[in-house]
């Protein structure tokens, strides 16, 4: 696919979903800048890469910690010359029933995944409405914002219901600036996260881990798990210039679960 614009951050790109869109967007010759929580799992993300061409960076950031994204924008600016492309794939969540969540569950899951979106958004798009070069924003929402109800928790699922709000909100904000805004709406996709819940309802229920993956699987029109590099596949379209006149938008990669 044709690139123009060609310097990309990627936030929880040390492992899932995050790491699979590094990976894809640096082979097709994008300078990556891989951010993570834990370091070590941004570094060896960009071990996996194979054009060796491209440049890349490895960068520690708590996106709940707004001077830690400014930060990690200073940094990509500093190594590539400018920002392109922000991904904000980078999310939290853990199994537990509407009735049995906590204050402090809502406060960890909406800091990273609804505050760290937004923040990322905004500190990306100012840096692309200064450099007057456009760009793309990608955001990474769920399913579980579209009406899916089998996911983690209630507060994972309003946390990327906030993410689907903001994305069209921002494209409309952010069109006349030339920057792209859209999100991508995942099912249940096999990184450590998922398979952390398939365990955990499998004891919870008193099933195998594979009668867990069959559940999840029983509604599915194309019967696939996703993988990661399923929805990396999405991303890289995003972030090249065949999408130039997309934006507003987001886009099941479901296997025809959830009819949008």
């Amino acid at each position: 696919m044709k690139r123009n614009l060609n310097n990309v951050c990627i936030t929880g790109s040390g492992n899932g979903i995050g790491k699979a869109i590094s990976v894809l967007l640096n082979k097709h010759g994008y300078n990556v800048a891989c951010v993570d929580i834990n370091l070590e799992d941004a570094k060896n993300t960009i071990n996996e890469f194979e054009n060796k061409v491209a440049k890349s960076i490895a960068i520690y950031a708590d996106i709940s910690n707004v001077s830690h994204i400014k930060k990690m924008i200073k940094e990509v600016v500093c190594s590539f010359g400018s920002l392109h492309i922000m991904i904000n794939n980078a999310g939290v969540t853990r199994t537990s029933d509407i009735m049995k969540l906590k204050e402090q569950d809502w406060y960890w899951i909406n800091n990273i995944n609804s505050k760290g979106t937004f923040f990322c958004l905004q500190a990306a798009a100012n840096q692309m409405k200064l450099q007057k070069s456009g760009g793309r924003i990608i955001n990474m929402s769920s399913i579980g914002a579209r009406g899916f109800v089998d996911v983690s928790n209630a507060i994972y699922a309003g946390s990327k219901g906030a993410i689907l709000s903001l994305t069209k909100t921002a494209a409309q904000q952010l069109g006349k600036y030339n920057i792209n805004v859209n999100a991508i709406c995942p099912s249940p996709t096999y990184t450590e996260i998922v398979k952390k819940l398939i365990k955990t309802r499998a004891l919870e229920q008193n099933k195998s881990e594979n009668e867990i993956m069959k559940h999840y699987m029983r509604d599915v029109p194309l019967g696939r798990f996703n993988q990661p590099e399923d929805i990396a596949e999405l991303a890289l379209f995003l972030s090249s210039e065949s999408s130039k006149n997309i934006s507003g938008q987001s886009f099941n990669v479901d296997g025809g679960l959830i009819p949008s």
